[in-house]
């Protein structure tokens, strides 16, 4: 008795029809793509709030690829954190090493920290670290090492700038870098907050402006020009 052949299996038919076979995932699963897409949704929401459904949505994938992607929800906040100081790190890097009168420098420094903090599709976003990371870092060591870190690293930077603006003469003698560079960290600390409360922008360029004069104002404290006539010094 002669069996009849099996028909090919419908795989094998669209082969044979030329059409071609779908490999790996679309590009919308791409890892960078969906790390970026995870940043957003993290900084709209903070980590408590975001549970792993809206990241399923936001990115396009299913738990099971997250979870091969990136790992947890904690380990990919992490990276989508990391993610976010990199690019700003990057944003700012080059308006610290340029050479440029120190007033100049400040406004663009704060110019380019209020882009990043009113950015975002539905609202002012404001900085991931002030808003949504310090939170974290109460109950998290690795994200309060992250947090310290880039406190730091920005006050240094800072202070690097008054530095060189005070061996310029731009700064007294008297001017203290470190002081003055914790002033300018800490009015990039409020104009993250108040942009988050979405406080306009023209309202933060007045306290940016506010700050850059008080720090800058420490030449003009230093030297106080004598109005006495001659003889009243003399006496």
């Amino acid at each position: 008795m002669v069996q009849k052949s099996k028909p090919p299996a419908a795989a094998n038919q669209s082969e044979h029809r030329g059409e071609p076979k779908r490999r790996g995932r679309p590009r919308a699963y791409e890892p960078d793509i969906a790390l970026g897409k995870a940043l957003d949704l993290f900084r709209k929401q903070g980590f408590a709030a975001t549970s792993l459904d809206d990241l399923s949505a936001a990115t396009g994938m299913n738990r099971p690829s997250l979870y091969g992607a990136f790992g947890d929800k904690r380990e990919l906040y992490i990276k989508s954190y990391q993610r976010y100081r990199d690019e700003a790190g990057a944003s700012m890097v080059e308006i610290f090493r340029q050479e440029m009168p120190l007033r100049q420098r400040l406004e663009r420094i704060y110019a380019s920290a209020l882009d990043i903090y009113l950015s975002g599709d539905t609202g002012p976003r404001g900085c991931f670290t002030v808003v949504t990371a310090a939170s974290e870092a109460v109950g998290d060591p690795e994200i309060r090492a992250m947090v310290l870190d880039g406190l730091t690293g920005l006050d240094k930077a800072f202070a690097s700038c008054f530095r060189r603006a005070k061996e310029k003469g731009e700064l007294s003698e008297s001017a203290d870098p470190i002081a003055l560079a914790q002033i300018a960290s800490a009015t990039i600390h409020t104009i993250a907050i108040r942009s988050r409360a979405r406080v306009p922008r023209k309202e933060l360029e007045a306290i940016v402006k506010g700050a850059i004069d008080v720090m800058l104002g420490a030449k003009s404290q230093a030297v106080v020009p004598d109005k006495r006539s001659e003889a009243e010094r003399r006496s």
